[in-house]
């Protein structure tokens, strides 16, 4: 089955990939990463007035939404620019909240939906993304979410643009249901990992375009071509489940978009390290933010044995 976006979703991706083409995200993802957030909250607030996190927060509270097939339009475009920030993490926050009665969702939806707070969202005592640069930090507890009051030390990650901390016990404790919440988290995982996966492959065709080897250029060689060949089919396989599950929003719908688009883009990540030879291993080289963004996010929300395991299930459940 295809899924063709309309004028205006093409429309709307195409001014985000200007946008971001613009902002120049590598210098500000290595800014990121050494814990200066100044060029990343600029960039947050450009993103914003976007409407890109609008579209988790329910008009009655100044959002857009809720879209998901706008929101994965607009992810894939973050994940091809490899934005740093809980951008996943935001919009999990936004529909967490939007569950927690009217009065906490006046009081904290707006800003979400305007760039003005950055959130961050962790299952309790797990590590959350990015709580130093948060202003709103929940805890995911099995029966609602906690005001976290704050953070603990930054940890290393396999991204360094993904900077972990462990958030602080007690605060505020919110009732509010939370399976919608995980839905979200994996269907904008999935479109963030679809935008990783579709701009390491463009870079690494362009750069086995100039890379000669015996005196051609290493694109010339059937083995790479086929290597390319295996990750477009399996990028392009995962498109249409990605916008598939946002039309339906059903949890193993979702699951299977975040399989496939995760495994897509590692699998293209492994092949672009290779072609790219030892140039692919330096962190100095802007691949790399693609590269380990690629790893983890494939864990990310759910693992693809937790993922299958949905797919598998609900399959079962079905009557034919």
């Amino acid at each position: 089955m295809r899924f063709l976006l309309d004028p205006e979703q093409r429309a709307f991706a195409a001014s985000l990939d200007a946008l971001l083409t613009a902002a120049g995200t590598p210098a500000v993802v290595r800014e990121w990463s050494r814990g200066d957030h100044t060029s990343g909250r600029a960039l947050w607030s450009r993103v914003a007035e976007a409407g890109v996190f609008a579209l988790a927060v329910p008009e009655a509270y100044e959002g857009l939404g809720p879209r998901p097939v706008e929101l994965a339009v607009a992810f894939v475009e973050l994940g091809r620019h490899a934005v740093p920030g809980p951008l996943v993490e935001t919009i999990t926050a936004a529909v967490l909240l939007k569950g927690a009665g009217p009065g906490i969702a006046k009081r904290l939806l707006p800003g979400l939906a305007s760039g003005e707070t950055i959130a961050t969202v962790a299952p309790e005592g797990a590590h959350a993304l990015d709580g130093d640069a948060a202003a709103l930090r929940l805890s995911w507890m099995p029966d609602g979410i906690r005001l976290s009051p704050g953070h603990g030390p930054v940890r290393p990650s396999l991204d360094p643009a993904r900077r972990l901390t462990p958030l602080t016990p007690g605060g505020e404790v919110l009732d509010t249901a939370t399976d919608q919440a995980l839905a979200w988290a994996r269907l904008a995982t999935a479109a963030q990992t679809l935008g990783i996966g579709l701009a390491l492959l463009d870079r690494t065709v362009a750069y086995v375009k100039q890379r000669n080897q015996f005196g051609v250029p290493v694109g010339s060689f059937q083995a790479v071509r086929h290597r390319l060949a295996d990750a477009k089919i399996a990028l392009e396989f995962a498109r249409p489940l990605v916008f598939g599950a946002a039309l339906t929003m059903r949890p193993a719908d979702v699951a299977a978009a975040k399989v496939a688009a995760c495994e897509a883009a590692y699998a293209t990540a492994r092949t672009a390290l290779q072609l790219h030879g030892a140039i692919g291993y330096t962190a100095e080289y802007d691949l790399s933010l693609w590269l380990t963004k690629a790893r983890a996010l494939r864990t990310a929300w759910g693992d693809p044995v937790e993922c299958r395991a949905l797919v598998v299930s609900a399959a079962g459940d079905r009557r034919w």
